[in-house]
């Protein structure tokens, strides 16, 4: 069964327009119209330019606060958009948690194009986290599910797996289990996306890559979190370019694509287990779980 969480909290356009005309003035007026009613957000896009983003659950709440707090200086630098605040709106009687005004993208989300089309977003892609991917300071905000080590996930991976939702769960367990037995990464805890799939990409007019959004898994630790994006995103050929792109950032760690693979199977098995009411995703936890299956029969 899928366990997209209940909204405990109810937002609708009349409470975000109160929020604008009391935080954010110049922009209360704009057209206001609800397009997304997700895991943990409520979107609104205002007027052509921008969306405003607000935590539909007190988990989400300290995700929007960790944006806040850390997107806009790590983001300055970037050569794609990103959901980074425009403007940080802050509790008050009408809203009891943080929320966000960012840009809108007007692209394509790159999980509604076949994956051949996204060979165009490798070397983009790859720049990005070749950016992205510095060492984080001591205080950044942690995640329990990701960054961390995979044997940390090791519980919950098996848990899908008994489920009956993964096909070729024995095939996928060995592949796990592999993962597993790879050493950590050996270097410092680096700047993470987190959620790095095609979902959380906007892909541009020209085909290549517009923005990466929705950075509430922001976190630190081991790279091959987002590397993950290889089987997420790419078909073969797409995998082939954007490990190229990625130079020789990764060298020193000949194990992590090794534990990439087994960070693309919990992301994928996740998806088949908890998707059974979001045909997007479930496809696309369908199609990595396929790429990864290919490769380990092949060889990437």
């Amino acid at each position: 069964m899928a366990n997209h969480p209940a909204a405990e909290i109810f937002v609708d356009a009349d409470l975000v327009r109160q929020l604008l005309r009391e935080q954010h003035p110049s922009v209360a007026e704009q057209q206001l119209q609800p397009v997304a009613n997700g895991w943990d957000n409520y979107i609104f896009r205002l007027g052509t330019d921008y969306a405003v983003r607000l935590p539909r659950r007190l988990a989400a709440a300290q995700l929007t606060a960790n944006e806040q707090n850390w997107l806009p200086g790590l983001t300055a630098d970037l050569a794609v958009g990103t959901s980074a605040p425009l403007f940080a709106g802050t509790p008050s009687a009408a809203f009891p948690w943080p929320w966000n005004i960012t840009r809108w993208f007007s692209g394509t989300e790159v999980s509604l194009q076949p994956r051949d089309r996204n060979m165009a977003l490798a070397a983009p892609l790859a720049g990005f986290l070749n950016v992205f991917h510095r060492p984080a300071p001591a205080g950044y905000p942690r995640n329990p599910v990701r960054g961390i080590p995979l044997a940390n996930r090791n519980d919950a991976v098996c848990s899908r797996l008994d489920s009956g939702m993964v096909p070729h769960a024995a095939r996928v367990r060995e592949l796990w289990e592999a993962s597993l037995a790879l050493p950590p990464w050996p270097g410092p805890a680096l700047w993470l996306h987190g959620d790095l799939h095609p979902a959380n990409l906007v892909g541009g007019a020209d085909g290549g890559l517009e923005a990466v959004i929705d950075f509430g898994d922001l976190t630190a630790g081991d790279p091959a979190t987002d590397l993950a994006a290889a089987w997420l995103v790419f078909d073969r050929d797409g995998r082939r370019i954007f490990r190229e792109s990625l130079g020789g950032q990764y060298d020193a760690d000949p194990q992590v694509w090794g534990r990439a693979q087994g960070w693309a199977v919990c992301m994928a098995s996740a998806l088949l287990a908890n998707s059974d009411d979001h045909p997007g995703m479930y496809l696309m936890g369908s199609e990595t779980l396929m790429e990864i299956l290919t490769d380990a029969a092949g060889g990437m």
